[in-house]
């Protein structure tokens, strides 16, 4: 080839590369682009245990904020002070449902906070527990004025919340507490709470055990006596494996 060819050669490449820059940079874009998502794959495929423990609060975190924080779903929301969420390990075993805040909870947006939750405290203490190493939630997220019962339709409103973080956490135990939890776990034909507090009983897969509430236990001390055989039973099926 002359000279001149040659010359003339290497301009037509020069000036094809120049006429087609766009779409060699869209191109390097996209094989750039590929190469993050096969990273981003390939992290995903590896995650370890402690990156599993991160999803489970991030699904906690987002049912908190994203759907309960400022859920308006029935009359307790308006004279509400803080929404009572749920505390605790996500990847606890065991988790205790109450029925619903006090004035200590909904002023600190914390569960079991006054006086019933400083009993249950020292329960899941007498287990060889820590309140940190379970999960404790309620049935309703807000405070009923005077402390009354929960109403039918503020329950229906608000256990769809509850049954999302019990799927979320998975635990193996679940222990109610009192009746209004133990109704809407097992059911409310299978008798008095007095009657099935200590017995096992099944939700989707868990284990459920029924005591009852620490409320109850402060104005009617003799039955901690009950509460701690429940709790006993608890223990052994917590440590068992």
């Amino acid at each position: 080839m002359k000279e001149i060819e040659l010359k003339q050669f290497f301009e037509d490449i020069k000036s094809f590369i120049t006429d087609n820059k766009e779409s060699f940079t869209i191109m390097s874009a996209l094989k750039n682009n590929m190469k993050v998502k096969a990273g981003l794959q390939i992290k995903t495929e590896n995650k370890t245990g402690k990156d599993s423990k991160a999803s489970k609060s991030d699904m906690l975190k987002f049912l908190k904020d994203v759907k309960v924080n400022e859920c308006v779903k029935c009359r307790l929301s308006i004279e509400r002070k803080r929404i009572v969420f749920g505390e605790g390990s996500p990847e606890s075993k065991l988790m205790f449902i109450g029925e619903a805040p006090g004035a200590e909870e909904d002023n600190t947006g914390r569960p079991f906070v006054g006086r019933a939750g400083q009993l249950l405290t020292k329960i899941i203490e007498s287990i060889n527990l820590k309140r940190e190493d379970v999960y404790i939630a309620n049935i309703i997220k807000c405070r009923p004025p005077d402390n009354r019962n929960p109403m039918n339709d503020e329950i229906s409103l608000c256990v769809p919340f509850l049954k999302e973080q019990i799927s979320i956490i998975k635990p193996e135990i679940i222990c109610t507490l009192g009746k209004f939890a133990t109704e809407f776990i097992i059911g409310n034909d299978k008798g008095a709470i007095s009657s099935v507090r200590g017995r096992e009983f099944n939700y989707e897969g868990i284990t459920v055990i029924p005591t009852y509430h620490p409320s109850y236990l402060l104005r009617n001390p003799s039955a901690k006596r009950e509460t701690w055989e429940d709790m006993k039973k608890i223990r052994g099926l917590y440590f068992k494996n």
